[in-house]
């Protein structure tokens, strides 16, 4: 099923463009050739941890001084000028760096190095993570605060 530019995906987040709902219910974008060009940059030269079906924008900064510790999810989606570490030199501290599947950051958020984002989770843009989030959480804020958390059914 495509949905024009603009319209709302079923859990009300706005794209910027068509996207693509496909049999299991995850929203798919298509990639540019520089996205598919960085990907296998980052898996095979860097040795990054990237799903196939994680979309990463063109803009997104993914850490390269260790890239072994950037760990991404099934169908997770990293927005444009987003940027996850996996170190800090200032502290020494070269820790890994999860997002989990299903999970959106925004555009300009900020994920700390040794910080998990769980699964299905919402990091609103220009938030910055500095702690791990539970899983079906949506954060937002510097430093990132849970704005709604996940209730079992």
């Amino acid at each position: 099923m495509q949905r024009p530019i603009g319209a709302l995906s079923d859990k009300g987040h706005l794209w910027g463009q068509c996207v693509t709902m496909d049999s299991a219910t995850a929203m798919t974008r298509p990639k540019t050739f520089r996205q598919r060009f960085q990907q296998v940059l980052r898996r095979k030269l860097w040795r990054m941890d990237i799903a196939d079906s994680a979309w990463i924008a063109e803009t997104a900064s993914l850490d390269r001084n260790w890239p072994q510790g950037i760990h991404v999810g099934e169908g997770s989606t990293i927005a444009d000028w987003a940027i996850v570490l996996s170190h800090d030199h200032t502290r020494g501290l070269y820790s890994g760096t999860v997002v989990g599947a299903r999970t959106i950051i925004g555009a300009r958020a900020i994920i700390m190095p040794g910080v998990v984002v769980g699964d299905d989770c919402y990091v609103e843009p220009g938030a910055v993570v500095t702690r791990d989030v539970a899983p079906g959480s949506r954060v937002s804020g510097n430093p990132a605060r849970v704005h709604k958390a996940h209730t079992p059914d």
